[in-house]
């Protein structure tokens, strides 16, 4: 069997904002009892530090330095898992649609990606990881004997982000959010430093017209076929 250094077997889930991988990751995770790399979480912690701290936004290396200290912690309880940046519970907070957006700037640094380079793989451990990012795949756990890249029409991410929002009682706008998802989208694909791309041996799924089980099973019969995992 391939694995990863030290024999740790990691699942990498890349694809663009919206597709549905943190959800699916969390699925997988569950259903293999494997641990979860967010790799997003972390990028985003990165800008809502930026902004507590009132750093500058577009300082590459303020950002790095940021990255580099960052205090935080990933709390299981149950089926859900806490976020503490600097002890202070953070779970929603980095889940606002203004952090996204400076997530993925702040994501475009090289310094910023080299500082949370090991943290990201220090996170592969027994009895196996689901990394879920945009670079998981490219970068990070590129040895992973499994790759999977999740993808939707930018219209149905859109609007799979609206359902979200409307159940949190958020007021927002369609056509902006599907103006958000594509210029972020052009923001990752484009960065000089780990763009948004499928590995070379990830399995593509489109999820436009497929519900959430039919990607798990699909899923879940790649990890079986590939690995030999009960499911």
């Amino acid at each position: 069997m391939n694995t990863t250094t030290d024999s740790i077997i990691v699942i990498t889930i890349d694809g663009p904002s919206g597709s549905g991988k943190g959800t699916l990751s969390q699925l997988v995770a569950k259903r293999l009892s494997f641990h979860l790399l967010d790799s997003g979480a972390l990028y985003r912690l990165v800008a809502l530090s930026a902004v507590k701290q009132q750093a500058n936004i577009h300082n590459e290396q303020a950002i790095a330095q940021i990255a580099t200290g960052l205090d935080v912690k990933f709390d299981v309880q149950g089926e859900a898992t806490k976020i503490l940046l600097a002890g202070e519970d953070v779970t929603d907070a980095i889940r606002h649609e203004t952090v996204g957006m400076n997530a993925s700037l702040v994501a475009a640094y090289p310094a910023v990606r080299t500082a949370l380079l090991q943290r990201q793989k220090d996170f592969a451990q027994a009895p196996g990881l689901i990394a879920d990012g945009r670079d998981m795949g490219t970068v990070v756990f590129p040895q992973a004997p499994v790759k999977f890249f999740l993808t939707a029409s930018a219209e149905a991410r859109a609007d799979r982000r609206f359902k979200q929002l409307q159940q949190k009682g958020a007021s927002v706008d369609m056509v902006e959010l599907i103006n958000d998802i594509k210029a972020r989208d052009e923001r990752d694909t484009s960065r000089s430093v780990s763009p948004l791309k499928p590995a070379v041996d990830a399995l593509v799924i489109d999820s436009t017209e497929l519900t959430i089980e039919q990607v798990l099973n699909l899923m879940l019969a790649r990890a079986h076929n590939s690995l030999g995992i009960k499911v």
